[in-house]
């Protein structure tokens, strides 16, 4: 009978199958590192394509607020122009209303009759002053009342003064400004 021995034959499979299987295990571990080394690269070009953008936002965002900064300078601007407008326009308005109104009580006050205090709040208007003698208050009243300027006088104090030896009276009296034409009573007309 002829024996034949095996083992050779199965050491050189299992060798052979040992071999195999190292191989596939290596190409196995290739293949891994291949993908986890394509995965990473294509994760870092996208960390760096997100870093680049950040960068150029971060830019814009700059550029913007040095923009928003000077549209707020223009605001502020705008708002400095608009009140020393608002005050011209008031100043225009108010140059001949008070001004006016002391040039016409200068004129209709008698010699002889002095103002020595005038205080206008609103529509009312309250003076103080000193005569020789209470016709020429009188007269100064009739004068104020016939005016374009004044209505409604109104004398609530007349009492004897002494100034320098001389017997004088004093007087305080008070009144309402005419309103103009050109200002409607209720207030400026809005215009749409």
């Amino acid at each position: 009978m002829i024996k034949i021995n095996l083992l050779p034959v199965r050491a050189a499979k299992k060798k052979e199958t040992a071999i195999q299987q190292l191989v596939i295990a290596g190409g196995v571990v290739v293949l891994i590192a291949v993908v986890v080394t394509s995965l990473y690269l294509v994760r870092r070009a996208q960390v760096t394509s997100t870093k680049a953008d950040i960068t150029s936002a971060t830019g814009k965002i700059n550029e913007l607020k040095k923009k928003i900064g000077k549209l707020e300078e223009l605001k502020a601007m705008k708002t400095q122009v608009k009140k020393k407008l608002d005050v011209l326009a008031q100043l225009r308005k108010n140059k001949t209303g008070p001004a006016q109104r002391l040039a016409s009580l200068s004129d209709l006050a008698p010699d002889q009759l002095w103002l020595t205090n005038y205080n206008e709040s609103g529509q009312n208007v309250k003076i103080s002053g000193i005569a020789f003698t209470e016709e020429l208050i009188a007269r100064f009243m009739r004068a104020l009342e016939t005016s374009n300027d004044f209505m409604s006088v109104e004398l609530l104090v007349s009492e004897q003064a002494e100034l320098g030896g001389t017997k004088l009276k004093k007087f305080d009296m008070s009144m309402k400004l005419q309103s103009s034409p050109t200002e409607s009573p209720v207030g400026p007309a809005v215009k749409k």
